[in-house]
């Protein structure tokens, strides 16, 4: 394996009976990167990491994480967050980090110290005595990430950690992210929610039916799809994807991602605009990773 790689995935496959849940997947993941697995659920990301994790083997291909053949061999240099995430509901949010961190092989002292250390650092500092139950949700996610990263593990891969969070915490899943790679890091997270991996990822892996559509640099997996129009807009845009020359838009009601006929001049499109709509923005620009994620799977995220 080469030393520059935190994982390898060689044509791993896993089949349950005759569906195929994951197809000959093949991802080569840079050291200290962030990697997105991306797809609808049921696309196989969960399985992929399943697999990756040992919790279940491929039927075909190879694994090769941190240099070793399987997980079991490193498990003290990963962190992992399962989508079933949840607390021990009576234990401190104190006792549940220090907990976590002996089970990843640190002695109480250093580990009672990390929790602290961390809690204080993500703005739980005054909850260390608190139990999990008396937490808010969003509290409780916190604690289980952190517990996650106690151990300071070298590869960490969270299973759609952006599931369930309001935008506050969204943010700070993302400040997280960031602060292991600025450590030096290797993060993998699953999400079908676009603009998060937009913002955070390195590399993409996209997969639908448990077969590899794209994978590569965020700019080359959305150097891959046309450019578009990015309107920023006030009003009743439902006129705009009847408009000549817009082959399809994407219309959130403020604003409206558009894909042009070949040899439709842009400033046409703004001509046929301006007057009915107040215009905050109109960028020629590249597609965002929604659109190609919806070109590329033929349906729509759950965003």
């Amino acid at each position: 394996m080469s030393e520059q790689h935190s994982l390898i995935l060689t044509d791993v496959t896993k089949r349950y009976g005759d569906f195929v849940a994951v197809d000959k997947i093949n991802v080569s993941i840079p050291k200290g990167s962030i990697y997105g697995f991306l797809g609808p659920n049921g696309a196989g990301k969960t399985t992929t990491i399943r697999m990756i994790m040992s919790i279940i083997y491929p039927d075909e291909g190879e694994i090769s994480i941190l240099g070793q053949k399987n997980a079991e061999s490193v498990k003290d240099r990963l962190g992992y967050l399962p989508e079933e995430k949840g607390l021990y509901k009576k234990m401190t949010a104190g006792e549940i980090l220090v907990y976590f961190g002996q089970l990843k092989g640190l002695d109480r002292k250093p580990a009672t110290k990390r929790a602290h250390h961390l809690l204080k650092k993500y703005g739980l500092g005054d909850h260390y005595g608190a139990r999990c139950e008396s937490l808010s949700k969003g509290m409780g996610q916190k604690i289980q990430i952190l517990g996650t990263i106690m151990h300071e593990p070298e590869l960490v891969i969270l299973d759609e950690p952006f599931s369930g969070l309001d935008p506050v915490n969204s943010e700070l899943m993302q400040h997280l992210i960031r602060d292991m790679k600025d450590e030096g890091n290797t993060v993998i997270f699953s999400t079908h929610i676009m603009h998060q991996a937009e913002q955070l990822c390195d590399y993409i892996l996209l997969v639908n039916h448990g077969k590899t559509v794209l994978n590569g640099t965020l700019s080359e997996v959305k150097g891959s799809g046309d450019k578009g129009i990015l309107l920023d807009y006030d009003g009743d845009g439902s006129f705009l994807k009847s408009l000549p020359g817009v082959a399809r838009i994407n219309n959130s009601g403020k604003q409206a991602e558009m894909f042009l006929d070949p040899g439709t001049d842009p400033q046409s499109i703004l001509a046929q605009v301006v007057g009915k709509l107040t215009v905050r923005r109109f960028d020629l620009r590249e597609p965002s990773l929604h659109e190609i994620f919806v070109r590329a799977v033929g349906g729509h995220t759950d965003e």
